[in-house]
Order: C-alpha cells, then structure tokens, then sequence
C-alpha cells in the first residue's frame, strides 16, 4: 500500500506542477461533501469491523495508488478519501481505517515534498509551520481516537470533510 500510494502521489505530483486546476478545484469540494454526508447518514458506518470486499493488493493497486495520485495533485480530504476507502472496502472499523489513513497520507505527503523540492516549488517558511501543526494535530488527533474511537471519529470526518469544502467552494468564488 505504501509503494502503490507513494507512486500515486509521485505521479499527481508531477503532472500538477505542468497544468492547471480549475476543472478539479471544482470537483473537489462535491466530492468531499459527499464523503461527509455519507459519513453523516451512515451513523454505524464504521463502528465494527466488517467483511472485506477486496484484497490488500487490489487495494494497494486501486485505492492507493489514485489517491496517493489525487492527494499529490491536489490534497484537500485526501485522509477522508483512505478512510472511506479502509472501511468499505476492506472492512476496517473507523478507529483501525484512520491508523492506516495515516500511514498512507504521511507517505503521499513525504512523495509529494519530495517532488515539489525537487522541481524547486516549495515555501519552505509556510512549508514548515504546516509540518508543525500537522505534527501536532496528528499526536493529538491520534491519542483521541484510542480513548474515543468512532464516536470521535465520525463527526470529525463529517465536520472536516464539510469545512474543508465550504473552504474550497468559497475560494473558487474568490470570496476567501
């Protein structure tokens, strides 16, 4: 999973640093909030582990590889994306999908700075204190959802998932 989302991300890395973003701006923020009303209407999603639908490998291959690809190309609710992705696909409860979730996005993260620096597009001040924040959120984020699991989980999700879009929709109307 790691190799298949690090190519991904290596990938949309890549391509997004030759053209432009309008179509997909757009899209995101519809999908995110998608994810987040399925989240929002699905109260017991997650709460259990379920049947697995595919293999680790097809998974790897699939799931991985396209959003390690999207969250190189564009980033925003990529974690909500692997977290939908580990429960229903491979039966994960919520707790178990968001430790995965963030194995793989830490590793699309990484292949993407790799990429960026390497084509000599980062910020590195504003760069930084996002590493910070994401470092701290993480630990913090982290330490919740073990003493409170899905209950936690499943409303940041939605809550995230629905701000991040509203973000993405007011920016594209330039009103952010």
């Amino acid at each position: 999973m790691v190799l298949c989302t690090f190519i991904g991300s290596m990938s949309g890395t890549l391509l997004v640093q030759s053209i432009s973003l309008e179509y997909l701006s757009s899209l995101i923020p519809v999908l995110l909030i998608l994810v987040g009303v399925y989240f929002w209407l699905s109260p017991n999603i997650g709460a259990d582990e379920t049947r697995q639908r595919i293999s680790h490998n097809l998974f790897a291959l699939t799931v991985g590889f396209s959003i390690g690809f999207y969250d190189g190309f564009f980033g925003p609710g990529a974690g909500s994306f692997f977290a939908v992705g580990f429960v229903l696909l491979l039966g994960f409860n919520l707790t178990r999908a968001t430790a995965h979730t963030k194995i793989l996005n830490l590793t699309s993260n990484l292949a993407s700075l790799l990429f960026f620096i390497i084509g000599g597009h980062v910020i590195w001040q504003l760069g930084l204190t996002m590493a910070v924040g994401q470092f701290i959120g993480a630990r913090v984020g982290a330490h919740l959802v073990f003493m409170r699991g899905s209950k936690l989980v499943r409303p940041m999700i939605v809550s995230v998932s629905l701000i991040i879009s509203l973000k993405l929709l007011l920016s594209n109307f330039g009103i952010l």
